[in-house]
């Protein structure tokens, strides 16, 4: 049983869609999404630099196109599930049929907008926890002010909230922590900071007519599988004020029988997790479309 993933924000480097371009109408469909949402999209994916992409209303729109131009270089593909870290829900929502290409560019263009606004209120960021015991981390962070905001398993778990309360947690680790890593995001996404982010995605959403799921859709509220579109979007929405909880999705890739992991680009992250969390499970990460055959062969092995 195959399943389908796309990454969240901080997977994109600089210069990661070049390659990507080069593939028959890739320049095309960017074009067109850019002129879509408003924002040039292959001068970001391969001219800007790190700080340019780094910022949210820019790296979120990037992201899942990114994710949609390397998943349609597969092929027809239908996974028997599919999850999106984040952002990357937004990305898994078109790979089930819920969103068309074009609503799911103008969504997350509005989700980066709302998303950089209202981290501009408050100086905030998030680090990631390596090592520890989520029983032992999730209480220290909550004693220090911040949120354990993205619950990845794999002994990963992402805190977020102001830079003196993140500052704080590098000086006073939680007990089994091994490393505090800085991420290469511009707010404390999925937390209570996000709040003024969601009226304003929900007003979007109302625009929109969601498909139902074609395919096992795997929600990052609760690892649950999602039956209709319009849950779907409900969940998408509250979600920016809520953590992401990565290891419940990859306990129900378990429970439905995952034999197979493709993640779609810029990939890495999320089949890193994958090989801690579901040993044995074989995967291949989309970074460049050198990975495209390996894909390919996986998934002819392992489709339902």
């Amino acid at each position: 049983m195959l399943v389908l993933v796309a990454p969240g924000q901080g997977a994109q480097t600089p210069g990661f869609l070049t390659p990507w371009l080069d593939l028959p109408g890739a320049a095309d469909r960017l074009g067109a999404w850019s002129d879509a949402i408003g924002l040039d999209l292959a001068h970001y994916g391969t001219e800007a630099d790190a700080d340019a992409i780094r910022d949210t209303a820019v790296a979120q729109p990037l992201l899942v196109a990114a994710g949609l131009l390397s998943a349609a270089a597969l092929g027809d593909v239908v996974p028997g599930a599919v999850a999106g870290h984040s952002v990357g829900e937004i990305t898994a929502a078109t790979f089930a049929g819920v969103l068309d290409d074009k609503a799911a560019l103008t969504l997350v263009r509005k989700r980066g907008l709302a998303m950089a606004e209202a981290a501009a209120i408050t100086e905030t960021g998030m680090s990631a926890l390596l090592g520890g015991d989520p029983e032992v981390t999730i209480p220290h962070l909550e004693k220090l002010g911040l949120t354990p905001a993205n619950v990845n398993g794999a002994g990963q778990i992402v805190a977020a909230g102001t830079l003196e309360q993140l500052a704080a947690l590098e000086a006073d680790k939680p007990e089994g922590v091994r490393r505090v890593v800085a991420l290469k995001v511009a707010g404390a996404f999925h937390t209570h900071h996000m709040a003024p982010a969601v009226d304003t995605l929900a007003k979007a959403a109302e625009e929109l007519s969601p498909g139902d799921p074609t395919v096992t859709y795997v929600s990052n509220k609760d690892g649950q599988a999602v039956a209709t579109g319009a849950e779907v979007l409900s969940r998408l929405v509250g979600q920016v004020a809520n953590p992401v909880r990565w290891d419940l999705c990859m306990e129900t890739f378990k429970e439905l029988g995952v034999t197979a992991l493709v993640e779609v680009c810029p990939g890495g992250t999320l089949t890193g997790l994958a090989k801690r969390a579901l040993p044995g499970v074989p995967t291949v990460a989309l970074k460049t479309p050198d990975d495209l055959d390996a894909a390919r062969a996986l998934i002819a092995e392992h489709l339902n």
